[in-house]
């Protein structure tokens, strides 16, 4: 799944959306682990959290795009790679989905959503997201279905 949407701010959010009383934070725990992440135009850099730096397998909790998706499925990372130019250039929403394909041959399953903002800015915009682990690795391409 790979989805982008220019972003518009005149789109009311549903009322009671942020209240905390509407979101079920225990459920969501329980099936995954989620983790924001920031990124920074002026610099080309994404600054990850802890899990997700460690997840992507990089030493560092900041890295460039391409650092980032090598660990892809390789199938997916070009269409990443152009939603994440077309959410640079143009204020946007976006989510895809791809697996993480880990050193020791385990396959984590990863869903990332997102927006880019201050593109109209003096400033050169940035990137803010999270991303979404499933808590369970799959062992070996038998075990993963392909439904786009």
């Amino acid at each position: 799944m790979f989805k982008i949407a220019r972003a518009n701010a005149a789109v009311p959010l549903t009322p009671g959306s942020f209240d905390d009383a509407n979101q079920n934070h225990e459920m969501l725990a329980q099936f995954s682990v989620s983790e924001a992440w920031t990124g920074d135009f002026s610099s080309g850099m994404l600054r990850l959290g802890e899990w997700s730096a460690m997840l992507h397998d990089l030493a560092a909790q900041e890295c460039g795009l391409l650092s980032l998706i090598r660990c892809y499925d390789a199938k997916d990372r070009s269409h990443i790679l152009e939603l994440f130019e077309q959410a640079a250039a143009r204020c946007s929403s976006f989510c895809f989905s791809t697996t993480i394909i880990m050193p020791n041959g385990f396959r984590q399953p990863l869903f990332c959503m997102g927006e880019s903002n201050g593109l109209e800015e003096k400033f050169s915009g940035s990137m803010v997201g999270v991303f979404v682990f499933p808590r369970f690795k799959l062992e070996g391409a038998k075990q993963i279905t392909s439904r786009r």
